[in-house]
């Protein structure tokens, strides 16, 4: 009789639906039985119970072989077949700031101009005059007005206090006429490189809208009155808020020293939900590297990433640098906040320093811009995996596709645009939406694509992402770019492995397997097996990270 040589992998693929136990002698500490488990994992990829020791995934397969492996201290939860899958990675997000709008900013997703005037104004009631009130969320086409809020509006309100508003986006500001004085910016202001302030085309007056770089002279204005633990507390207050969807990982894709600390305190105060990678912005690289942390240093809770750098403008508010001109505005290409060479000036000391660099660029223009960046450096320091990022990387073409997969890069799209984002996609245009959050296209090509929400500018909610990806259909129920639309199991593979790729802790977590990390979230429907459009209202019952549950309905 002759025995076949197996490799591992084969030999491992063949076990089919038996348990794959871990070697080590530990008994579990919980088992979860009678679940419908998706695994993320090609070489198992369902199971019906998964055994859990510490913060590890010690068994997973069949319901028979797992609840063999229980002692009598082990924990045993019928799952009643509802859904298990990975827990999922928000791979471009900004948890810590917008923690902190949550406990100190007026919340100005609001749907008439009106209501907002009514939050700003009575925020100012309890407000020192002369002390700055700041909104956060606005987003102009969600407003019944369908118009810019501008300074007169502001003024109405606010004349004793200089008033900020940041689009949800994260690129626009809309201010009073008061914080236009205290910034010196007049109608004979110039523009700023890299930036915009808007006037009225026909008197010529300013409206208080303040694009990219425009917004700095005011918001180097307002003092950071935080304190260490109001950062800490931001960051409980918006983990906890990520955990009841499912998320059980996050890129902070923005961060600073201070920020940095305040997700070490809260993991510290165990009030983190969530684990954090944290990409160091530009201004905050040279303190932090000269501390001797880069890429990589922490732990798996809370890690430094990538440097963050930026390059065009915003989806949402329709300033990302394009090759051909926003629909209706035949002059309008976008923004270029940060040239090629400047872009390269400050990229070439952090990859020589062997840090991940992130670089945020949406329009074609802008990803074109990156890439030859990228390209560059690796001439100027060949690296063997330096898995540099596109932050939102939305319109594409196929030379780019072909540049990124030669790069090895990882594309980070928005993942609830679609849905949330309809009314804004006819600026783009049905032809061009062919070719943008291009999640298929990535797929198509081999490309570790990533899902995201870039929040405050979409919502976080997992459910909702993959209801987008795999729909492409707006809150309106109208489709755009349905040559983009994915399987359920591509978007949990995307929202899963694929972000913790993105992290080089793919062997850490992302997927149901021995040895990794017991991050999991268990849903009340199956994704696969239920209406696609009706995803997004899909319960999540429990959340677990490292084989404790961070949220429980």
């Amino acid at each position: 009789l002759k025995m076949k040589n197996f490799s591992r992998r084969q030999f491992l693929a063949s076990i089919g639906p038996l348990a794959m136990v871990s070697c080590a002698r530990e008994k579990p500490d919980i088992i979860l039985y009678n679940a419908d488990i998706i695994t993320v994992n090609p070489l198992q990829p369902k199971a019906e119970a998964i055994a859990i020791s510490g913060d590890k995934v010690v068994a997973i397969g069949d319901n028979n072989s797992i609840l063999k492996l229980a002692s009598g201290l082990t924990k045993k939860i019928d799952i009643e077949n509802k859904t298990i899958t990975p827990g999922f990675i928000d791979a471009h997000s900004h948890p810590a700031s917008s923690g902190r709008s949550h406990l100190r900013n007026v919340d100005c997703d609001l749907r008439s101009i009106e209501e907002i005037k009514k939050a700003i104004y009575e925020r100012t009631k309890i407000t020192p005059k002369g002390n700055w009130v700041s909104g956060f969320k606005y987003d102009d086409t969600k407003t019944k007005e369908k118009r810019f809020i501008n300074n007169k509006d502001l003024d109405e309100v606010s004349p004793n206090h200089p008033v900020i508003i940041t689009h949800r986006g994260g690129h626009t500001a809309y201010v009073n006429s008061l914080a236009l004085s205290l910034a010196k910016i007049d109608k004979n202001t110039p523009d700023p490189e890299g930036g915009q302030i808007e006037k009225n085309i026909a008197s010529g007056e300013l409206t208080g809208r303040l694009l990219e770089s425009a917004t700095y002279g005011i918001e180097n204005l307002i003092p950071n009155e935080f304190s260490r633990s109001d950062y800490q507390e931001g960051v409980k207050v918006i983990s906890k808020m990520m955990s009841k969807t499912g998320i059980t990982s996050v890129t902070d894709a923005g961060t600073g020293a201070k920020s940095l600390q305040s997700y070490q305190d809260a993991h510290d105060n165990d009030e983190l939900k969530t684990r954090i990678y944290c990409m160091i912005r530009g201004y905050a690289f040279d303190e932090i590297n000269a501390s001797g942390k880069k890429t990589g240093y922490g732990d798996k809770w809370v890690k430094v990433g990538a440097v963050k750098l930026a390059c065009d403008g915003s989806i949402s508010e329709r300033t990302a640098r394009l090759s051909e001109p926003y629909i209706g505005r035949p002059n309008d290409y976008g923004i270029i906040v940060n040239t090629e060479e400047q872009l390269y000036e400050q990229a070439i000391k952090a990859h020589r320093a062997d840090w991940q660099i992130g670089i945020h660029a949406n329009g074609d223009v802008g990803i074109d811009i990156s890439l030859r960046v990228y390209e560059k450096l690796q001439k100027e320091k060949f690296r063997n995996d330096p898995r540099f990022r596109l932050e939102h990387c939305t319109v594409i073409n196929d030379d780019l596709i072909k540049r990124i997969k030669a790069l090895n890069a990882i594309p980070n799209p928005f993942s609830t645009y679609v849905y949330f984002h309809g009314e804004k996609m006819k600026e783009y245009g049905k032809e061009r939406l062919e070719n943008m959050f291009a999640v298929k296209s990535f797929l198509d090509a081999g490309i570790n694509v990533t899902q995201t929400s870039d929040y405050p500018p979409g919502p976080f909610e997992p459910m909702m992402a993959i209801q987008s990806s795999v729909t492409r259909t707006d809150y309106n129920g109208e489709v755009w770019g349905p040559s983009q639309k994915i399987s359920v199991e591509e978007a949990i593979k995307v929202g899963t492995i694929n972000g913790a790729y993105a992290s080089y802790e793919e062997n850490l977590k992302g997927s149901l397997e021995i040895g990794k990390l017991a991050d999991l979230v268990i849903l009340d429907k199956d994704p696969r097996k239920i209406d696609p459009l009706d995803i997004i209202n899909i319960p999540i019952q429990r959340t677990m990270v490292g084989g404790n549950w961070s949220y429980e309905s």
